[in-house]
């Protein structure tokens, strides 16, 4: 939409010295300035043809007050093709207190005279004159471009009008918003313009299409490295397991405490000193509580696991029989150093970070330490339950990517309804499947007794119970309509009872599980974060990875030694009970009875 009618356009020649003494007011014409309109454009045209090289003073007020005149003839224009279009939410007022028009103008030319062409209806010239940029505001419904086309034929330099109907404040943002507001001064040039536009457009998608394969490449590759890297462990052994657990504890450990400095914090009070170099709680005293607490929780479980080892070696004893009062004493030395690290102005900040540490060993360390103990009662209730979380992510990802339309959580915006259910129903079908496959092997379901054992071992034990088969009597009905159906009589049907555990574990890691995610991705969001680390490339941190792995882990510890262990005597247990309960003569009098009964049984003792 133009701004004036063919009918109304003016053709001025001015000067340089006419252009620079050019100021446009926004103020009212008074009755004389309108009455002399007509003879100062008359004395103005042909002043400006005889290519003076100086103007009078008042020359230049003639030319500002036909300026002037020439503005309050655009902003009437500009009103009535408002009210032409219909809009009503532009009123009069806002029009006439809008900044002027010509905003500013800047005039560069040679010796010849630049003439100056305000056309409404003309064709936009195919000239060298730039492009001139004019900002578009909108007030309401209403939508008005402002053009102001300048061109000659003899100019050699630009001229460069800005101009605006809001104040001048109210700029655009990005170049890309400027760019496509910008009126070209010819169709070549707008066409340039455009294309230019469409094609930094397209530019930019291909780009962020390239980044988005290469990291779906790169998520690919690592995550097929990272379950090849994971079944090698498993054939090498429970202590090559165990290794990797704690390794991925450290990595998450040191994620999340990273996420808390002091170094950033603002003192309580302003007599307190900066914090230069370490912090008072530094890392320190973060990794020594991380290692005072693995040595207490893996120790717990060493004890229990290998009573026949620990007990019997006299090093090692001394540490079996005080192992819970060492460890309080190496806490003991860490609180008492946490409180000596103590600066005024920073209690608050040290505080938080004392009971986040706290935290942090809660979630990780002691879900990692059931984890390991899964890995000690057999590597079966380690390796499915891990196996559920990764299927039951992937199957999420391919049914939401595929149908997924109703978004889940509003912490996970990508998740979807659809891809809840559908992985739900695909974990479990893979879980009974997957754990039927591997409860053959008694490498898989044998508790550890030795840590030098491998998937190339021999390895023999009594079985636990939910892995030996059974039959259950069908229901006559039942059975009567499958013997039917088949042409064959069926009256019972095998099962093992583990499979019916493998449908629970499935349903919690489909089910629960999942939550464990959507509270790292809570976590995430309240610190602004997109990853907790790099160190997967593709993947995020490690954190990102085994948010959900923790939560599985210790429900597989709690269901399993609350309703599938079986508590039997062991060696090591009547060992343990031997040294911790016995004196020395008892123990010598033990000896010398449990070799006359093997003897009375034929059996010969050294």
């Amino acid at each position: 939409m133009s701004r004036l009618n063919g009918p109304n356009s003016r053709i001025i020649f001015a000067s340089k010295t006419a252009y620079e003494g050019l100021q446009v007011d926004s103020g009212e014409d008074s009755e004389e300035e309108q009455h002399t309109t007509d003879v100062d454009k008359n004395t103005v045209q042909e002043s400006v043809t005889q290519e003076p090289t100086k103007m009078s003073k008042s020359a230049i007020k003639r030319a500002q007050r036909l300026a002037r005149l020439e503005q309050k003839q655009l902003q009437k224009e500009l009103k009535a093709q408002l009210k032409r279009a219909g809009s009503e939410a532009l009123s009069e007022e806002s029009i006439s207190s809008s900044t002027p028009i010509y905003e500013s103008a800047t005039v560069q030319h040679d010796q010849a005279l630049l003439p100056v062409e305000l056309s409404s209806t003309a064709p936009l010239p195919t000239t060298d004159a730039p492009d001139i940029a004019v900002p578009i505001q909108q007030n309401g419904a209403a939508h008005q471009t402002a053009h102001s086309l300048l061109s000659s034929s003899e100019a050699s330099r630009s001229i460069r009008v800005q101009a605006s109907l809001d104040p001048p404040s109210t700029l655009f943002d990005s170049q890309e918003a400027r760019a496509q507001v910008a009126l070209p001064a010819s169709k070549e040039n707008g066409s340039t313009v455009a294309s230019k536009t469409v094609s930094l457009t397209t530019s930019n998608q291909d780009t962020e299409k390239s980044k988005k394969r290469q990291n779906a490449l790169t998520r690919t590759l690592w995550t097929f490295i990272m379950i090849g890297g994971f079944i090698v462990l498993l054939l090498l052994g429970h202590a090559y397991m165990i290794l990797l657990v704690m390794l991925c504890q450290t990595l998450v450990y040191r994620e999340v405490t990273a996420l808390f400095s002091l170094k950033t914090a603002t003192p309580q009070s302003q007599d307190s000193e900066p914090v230069k170099g370490k912090d008072p709680w530094s890392k320190t005293l973060n990794w020594y509580f991380f290692a005072v607490t693995n040595y207490f929780l893996y120790g717990e479980s060493i004890i229990y696991y290998f009573k026949h080892v620990v007990f019997a070696d006299a090093n090692l004893l001394p540490f079996a029989t005080n192992h819970r009062m060492i460890s309080f004493t190496l806490y003991t030395i860490g609180f008492m150093g946490f409180v000596m690290s103590l600066q005024r102005g920073y209690l608050k900040q040290q505080f938080s970070l004392f009971c986040w540490v706290h935290m942090s060993l809660l979630l990780i360390v002691v879900s990692s330490h059931f984890i390991v103990n899964n890995i000690l009662e057999g590597l079966i209730w380690f390796w499915v339950p891990a196996s559920l979380v990764i299927c039951n992510d992937i199957f999420a990802y391919i049914w939401g990517v595929t149908i997924g339309r109703t978004p889940l959580i509003k912490l996970s915006p990508k998740k979807t309804v659809e891809g809840f259910v559908g992985a739900f129903i695909s974990t479990v079908v893979f879980g009974v499947l997957w754990g039927s496959y591997f409860m053959r092997f008694d490498y898989m379901i044998c508790p550890v007794h030795d840590l030098g054992v491998s998937a190339w071992s021999s390895t023999h034990c009594t079985p636990n119970p939910v892995f030996i088969s059974k039959t259950l009597d069908l229901w006559s009905p039942l059975s009567t309509f499958l013997s039917t159906l088949t042409g064959q009589s069926i009256k019972t049907i095998s099962y093992v009872p583990y499979q019916l555990h493998l449908f629970i574990l499935s349903c919690f890691a489909s089910l629960v599980a999942p939550f464990g995610g959507f509270f790292a991705s809570g976590f995430k969001r309240a610190f602004n974060i997109k990853d907790f680390g790099h160190s997967i490339p593709g993947h995020g941190g490690m954190t990102d990875r085994m948010d959900c792995q923790f939560l599985m882990g210790v429900f597989t510890y709690v269901y399993y030694s609350s309703l599938i262990r079986v508590h039997q005597v062991t060696v090591g247990g009547i060992l343990q009970t031997v040294v911790s309960g016995l004196t020395v003569e008892q123990q010598l009098e033990l000896i010398r009875d449990l070799k006359s009964y093997l003897e009375g049984q034929g059996v010969s003792v050294a």
